[in-house]
């Protein structure tokens, strides 16, 4: 590397040659820095990050961090991960040498975190402050793995907030009917929320259904992609998980719902979208039908709770909804059960029966 005064401009360059990834020796030329203590600095801490030096800055980890990630998840994934280094991670850490960072460090920052707001003035909530943690360990984890970091100080100071909240709200069936009665003025509304809620589908999938993923004959839906809406552009992606393509048998009257509906769009193509709407649309058509039709207002993904609440008040075994609603059958056991507290104390009654059948068998036998 070496570093050039451009008379002309007043400005400062840096030259320098590297080796690439295949061996292959390449050049190039980074130009307009105002001192030449500028130019020194850039050209040190990139000899740094080609040679994959532990005394790179953090910012810079996070270049080589983002070449080495980007491409191996889905973009919707990728943007929130981004979202998340830009505005939680960068403002903290972004000078300070990787191999510097402690784990008080970490400490400080999650203090910051613990007292941060959001846009709305709240706090940020247990899970997220979970979320935000993982992310920054993951970072580190990969230096370590990769990179030979000595050890990932955000692991050594352990995290914070919690993987998810055990309280749900959902809707019964009464208050579901309520709701969409309320919604029958708008059909993309009332369609929209009939899917939700009878098949237990996530939004994504909701919005990237087409006419080509129902089979009205057999009554079923398929489950192969998502909608995300991402930097102005409409992405479809594959669904959240493995297990999330699937295929649904729908309940007679919405396998006719969902034909007339589709029968009433004007030339709509098979592999077009059947609810052009935004998920800000379906936010706000939620809080219109909930005010209208006197519920309690829950969140658009509390629909989902609502439909496998529904299934596992029905009797179906874990199993089963797994695979209806494209999750694995523990995290059903494990997200669902305690939406149904009557259940204990069905366990509890059915238990102090077994005691007091045994207390009398003791009895007799005296």
């Amino acid at each position: 590397m070496a570093v050039y005064k451009e008379e002309k401009t007043n400005t400062w360059k840096v030259y320098y040659r590297y080796t690439d990834w295949q061996g292959v020796r390449r050049q190039t030329t980074k130009r307009g820095f105002k001192t030449k203590r500028e130019a020194l600095a850039w050209e040190r801490e990139n000899l740094n990050k080609v040679q994959s030096d532990l005394s790179m800055t953090f910012e810079s980890f996070i270049d080589i961090y983002t070449v080495d990630m980007k491409n191996r998840v889905k973009e919707n994934t990728w943007h929130t991960k981004e979202h998340i280094i830009r505005t939680k991670f960068l403002p903290y850490f972004a000078k300070r040498k990787l191999s510097d960072i402690q784990p008080k460090d970490i400490i400080a920052w999650q203090n910051e975190m613990l007292n941060a707001k959001d846009k709305y003035g709240n706090p940020y909530s247990p899970v997220y402050l979970k979320t935000i943690h993982n992310q920054l360990s993951a970072i580190f984890n990969h230096a370590v793995k990769f990179y030979g970091l000595a050890f990932n100080p955000a692991a050594k100071v352990g995290n914070m907030g919690k993987a998810r909240s055990k309280e749900m709200l959902f809707w019964t069936q009464d208050e579901y009917a309520r709701f969409s009665e309320a919604m029958m003025d708008k059909p993309v509304s009332f369609y929209a929320f009939e899917m939700l809620y009878w098949c237990g589908i996530r939004e994504g999938e909701l919005l990237a259904l087409t006419p080509a993923d129902f089979d009205f004959n057999r009554g079923t839906v398929r489950i192969n992609k998502s909608y995300q809406r991402l930097n102005g552009r409409d992405v479809i992606t594959e669904p959240k998980t493995p297990k999330s393509n699937r295929v649904i048998t729908m309940p007679d009257f919405l396998t006719e719902e969902m034909q007339e509906y589709i029968d009433r769009l004007y030339k709509i193509e098979p592999n077009d979208r059947l609810f052009e709407v935004s998920k800000n649309y379906l936010l706000h058509e939620m809080d219109r039908g909930s005010k209208a039709a006197g519920v309690k207002r829950i969140r658009i993904h509390d629909l989902r709770h609502s439909h496998i609440s529904l299934l596992i008040q029905m009797g179906y075994s874990a199993v089963a909804i797994a695979d209806r609603v494209g999750h694995e059958s523990i995290d059903i056991t494990y997200r669902y059960a305690h939406l149904f507290p009557s259940t204990q104390s069905e366990m509890a009654q059915t238990l102090s029966d077994i005691k007091k059948g045994a207390t009398e068998n003791v009895s007799k036998e005296s």
